[in-house]
């Protein structure tokens, strides 16, 4: 099935399930108000939630409506809990070498992640405002899972029975921000605003094959105003599955339902397939040409990453954004 929030009903939104063609849908009010409420009963909502999605997508759901993609909120307004990841080493690699570095062996073994921010997500159509260009704006095209809850120390194979729902993001970035935080040695902060995540978030089994050992086999389509930038594979060179990464924030502490996990930005060794953000593809001009040619985004860019399936249809519904200067 495939859910949403509208951005009626409050700070959480209003939840409604998605036809599979992402053309109708139907308030689910009636068995929970948000999407968080349903995560936090999954096991009693999800198959009143299935049932509805399967009247829908067979015509017989009451009420339907057609679906306006600028009248959604994020599927989840705002989370307990949204951390990130780097699973993609390619992306770690280049970034590194052209630095004059070298990956730690640990990096092969041992995730990347950080606590991100999750009080609040911008809608799929929502613009990115920045104070400022000169903060080195830049998208990140990621993939993320939703958890119901996770307990303390659950293995891999655990952690794979509580994700539930699949989706994209575009985790914002503001790369001039990064090295002076980084420096610091406590991660980052202002260099990571709001990020907004796919208007729909679904369950695994409606991707079918695509997903497979906790991961979308599926290419991560990329655009900047209006001209393709990539097109890299979400199941390629990703070095650690989603299992793995749960596990890995699960170690030490028990994860609330409704907790998001990323997998960083999707990356192959292949830089023929393009990048899933700036920093990656200003990392390959540099490694080739000695400098990096493309610029950070400005005021009035527009950017689409979206996922598709076998036959050209949008699975989690694109999102689309244009960058905006921040007014007082």
């Amino acid at each position: 099935m495939k859910l949403a929030s509208l951005k009626e009903g409050g700070r959480d939104g209003t939840l409604i399930v998605v036809s599979r063609d992402l053309a109708r849908a139907v308030k689910a009010s009636a068995i929970a108000p948000t999407l968080q409420a349903a995560l936090d009963d999954w096991s009693n909502a999800a198959p009143r939630l299935n049932a509805l999605s399967e009247d829908l997508n067979a015509g017989n759901a009451a009420d339907a409506f057609a679906l306006d993609m600028h009248a959604l909120a994020s599927p989840l307004p705002r989370a307990y809990e949204f951390v990130d990841g780097s699973a993609y080493l390619p992306h770690v690699e280049r970034v590194r070498r052209a630095r004059g570095a070298e990956v730690p062996k640990s990096f092969y073994t041992d995730p990347l992640m950080y606590q991100a921010t999750s009080a609040g997500f911008l809608g799929p159509r929502d613009p990115v405002v920045v104070p400022s260009e000169d903060f080195g704006i830049d998208l990140e095209a990621e993939v993320v899972v939703v958890t119901d809850d996770v307990p303390m120390a659950a293995t891999p194979a655990q952690a794979s029975e509580h994700i539930q729902l699949v989706g994209l993001i575009n985790d914002v970035s503001l790369r001039g921000l990064i090295p002076g935080e980084l420096a610091k040695g406590f991660g980052f902060l202002q260099s990571k605003p709001r990020s907004a995540l796919s208007p729909v978030l679904v369950t695994p089994d409606e991707l079918g094959d695509a997903w497979q050992g906790d991961k979308l086999h599926l290419p991560m389509r990329t655009w900047l105003n209006g001209a393709w930038f990539g097109e890299a594979e979400c199941g390629v060179d990703m070095q650690f599955s989603f299992a793995e990464l749960v596990a890995h924030v699960a170690k030490t502490r028990p994860l609330t339902a409704g907790t998001i996990v990323g997998s960083g930005t999707i990356a192959n060794e292949d830089t023929g397939k393009g990048a899933s953000c700036l920093a990656e593809q200003r990392t390959v001009e540099t490694l080739r040409d000695g400098h990096p040619s493309t610029p950070f985004l400005k005021f009035g860019d527009r950017l689409k990453i979206d996922v598709t399936d076998a036959g050209g249809a949008s699975i989690f519904g694109s999102i689309e954004q244009q960058v905006e200067p921040h007014k007082a």
